[in-house]
């Protein structure tokens, strides 16, 4: 058994220490196994003939060994904004390093969506260029369209949702998360559970996005959301630019942008973002007293999409590194921090999601009102808010 393979039944080991089923585990040691022998054929390569120069377009399961070996070669992998606190990246990059034994380098962790894409164009040909990228879905369709990325296709790719990624495989969606209204129950005594709450007087100075939506795609999704709960929807965003413009000239929206640091000061008593990021504050700055609402008059969902850099400096750790977010084990590591997998209906169906973490989100029931906007609307609301929200709301 290879070294990778041995780390992903110890994973499935851990898991089921911390609440899953023995024979879920027992299912997934028994795969990881028979990996070895499919991973082990003879002309097994990646679908491409030996010693072809170019990189795979699609991943397969037999192609796997070929694609470590490669990767491994490579020994490294550049990734950019990802902090370690969203999403459950820092376990997920560890967990990937130790199981192939390639470093990660994770520049600009902080870094917006827009700012991804700008690493490609500017350090194209440069060695520290990201191998891919993190972005919200109209940044994902930009940058296809713009060239920016290659074509692969994980070898896991028919069980993402088909809204959830391009046909042509330049970009896959990896999760998804609901906008969420996050709070410090040291600061804020009457936590808000509706947008229509925020506008109370109580809040004046305490409300805050995270990123600005000219850049940023969780606050695009902000505006969105609020849009929702404003009487508009996804196809009419201009409610949720006019909701942050009234709070704004209530005093109850300031200008700073929420960070974990911002959250653990105090800064940013009141925080619009994502489930999984607002969740995480919970366990991660246990001072901050963090409580959770999903707006019940406005909810909705967004995802982020994957795609690997047309340039990349580590063509192959690259590919690895998406076989990898995409396999069972690196979208169980998404749900460990709160955000909902590509891939969530196919490992329920088969059922190795582990119950410890799905009774961990708030309520189904409020997912169940959750609205998702089409790739179209998310540009057209992307291009209305960088139209209106310098004058409306600054």
């Amino acid at each position: 058994m290879e070294d990778y393979e041995a780390q992903e039944v110890e994973f499935w080991a851990k898991l089921e220490e911390e609440g899953m089923s023995r024979s879920s585990m027992l299912r997934r040691s028994a795969a990881a196994a028979f990996g070895l022998t499919v991973f082990s054929s003879a002309g097994t390569a990646l679908g491409m003939s030996r010693g072809a120069l170019a990189p795979p377009v699609k991943g397969t399961a037999g192609g796997m060994a070929a694609l470590v070996k490669a990767a491994k070669k490579e020994g490294k992998l550049n990734t950019i904004a990802l902090p370690r606190d969203w999403a459950n990246y820092g376990e997920m990059m560890d967990t990937f390093s130790k199981k192939y034994g390639i470093s990660i380098t994770n520049d600009n962790p902080d870094g917006s969506s827009a700012q991804e894409n700008e690493a490609i164009r500017s350090l194209k040909g440069d060695s520290r260029a990201p191998d891919g990228v993190d972005v919200g879905v109209s940044f994902a369709i930009a940058g296809a369209n713009e060239g920016l990325y290659a074509k692969y296709f994980p070898s896991t790719y028919s069980t993402i949702p088909r809204a959830m990624k391009d046909t042509r495989g330049f970009w896959m969606g990896d999760y998804w998360g609901a906008i969420s209204i996050g709070y410090n129950g040291n600061l804020i005594s009457n936590p808000p559970k509706t947008w229509k709450d925020l506008l109370k007087p109580e809040y004046k100075g305490k409300v805050a996005l995270n990123g600005s939506p000219l850049t940023s795609n969780s606050a695009v999704s902000g505006v969105i959301a609020a849009a929702i709960g404003n009487g508009g929807s996804a196809s009419d965003v201009g409610p949720g630019i006019d909701f942050f413009a009234s709070l704004k000239k209530s005093g109850n929206f300031i200008p700073i942008q929420t960070t974990p640091a911002t959250v653990a000061s105090g800064q940013t008593p009141i925080s619009i973002d994502w489930d999984y990021n607002n969740l995480a504050y919970i366990k991660g700055i246990p001072a901050a007293k963090w409580g959770v609402s999903i707006p019940s008059d406005g909810v909705y969902g967004g995802y982020y999409a994957q795609a690997v850099n047309a340039t990349a400096p580590h063509p192959y750790a690259a590919r690895l590194w998406q076989e990898f977010i995409y396999s069972d084990q690196g979208q169980i590591l998404y749900l460990k921090g709160f955000a909902h997998p590509a891939r969530f209906n196919d490992l329920a169906q088969r059922k190795v999601l582990p119950k410890s973490l799905l009774s961990a989100l708030p309520s189904p029931a409020l997912y169940a009102k959750v609205k998702f906007a089409s790739i179209g609307q998310q540009t057209t609301a992307k291009n209305l808010i960088a139209q209106q929200w310098p004058t409306k709301v600054g």
